[in-house]
């Protein structure tokens, strides 16, 4: 290669990287955006939050957030649907489908309670939202077609249960992850009240290890022929 074509084939080379770079670049800042916008709004809720401390927190322009999300509803429901979607990928990791049902039932279990303790903000978005009545939540497809695999999952788990004999019949998919969301949901959502009120430190590891497991084995027992 000539001298002249490695010229040129360094500026297309480092053309095509600038373009490479720019291409990412907005995927990078709404990642941003949305990181920030969750830490404003579990902090303060949708009515508290201010686009101003967000767009600072996220180190871009106020103009450049309202360009990707709209307005601070828009980013709201955008907020919502990302803690949704990153539970849904951390849960997928578990590789469920590949345990035996008990096996996966109890990983199901203590990753949904885990969750719950690792990620506060969860937590936060969900009671604001409850406040508002899933008002936005109601206009995400997205969160919907979130569960649907979820429920496929568990209803593979219920049905291999029952097949080996493990599980009872007759446990409807719903139900059973509506009473497994709601042990963690409340623990870590009532855990400073509870704490002060029983005297106890709700939110230290031994308490904890001990509340996940204490719940596995209510479900498991509860799935028990």
């Amino acid at each position: 290669m000539t001298r002249v074509n490695q010229t040129a084939a360094a500026r297309n080379g480092a053309a095509g990287g600038t373009a490479r770079v720019r291409r990412r670049e907005p995927e990078r800042s709404k990642r941003d955006i949305l990181a920030a916008a969750t830490a404003e709004f579990a902090a303060k809720g949708l009515a508290g939050a201010r686009v101003d401390q967000i767009a600072k927190r996220a180190r871009i322009n106020k103009r450049m957030l309202y360009q990707y999300f709209g307005d601070k509803e828009a980013l709201w429901l955008a907020a919502l649907e990302a803690a949704y979607e990153n539970m849904r990928r951390e849960e997928r990791l578990l590789d469920v489908a590949t345990m035996s049902p008990r096996e996966g039932m109890a990983a199901l279990m203590r990753f949904n309670f885990e969750y719950c303790s690792g990620h506060p903000e969860f937590i936060s978005l969900l009671n604001n939202e409850n406040l508002h009545k899933a008002k936005y939540l109601k206009k995400s497809k997205r969160v919907r077609e979130l569960y649907s695999p979820l429920l496929s999952l568990i209803s593979d788990l219920l049905g291999r249960g029952q097949k080996s004999g493990v599980f009872r019949p007759g446990v409807d998919p719903v139900d059973l992850y509506l009473t497994i969301a709601s042990l963690g949901y409340f623990y870590f959502s009532n855990i400073h009240t509870l704490s002060t009120i029983f005297g106890r430190d709700l939110g230290a590891r031994a308490s904890r290890s001990h509340q996940a497991e204490l719940f596995v084995d209510v479900i498991l027992r509860f799935l028990a022929p």
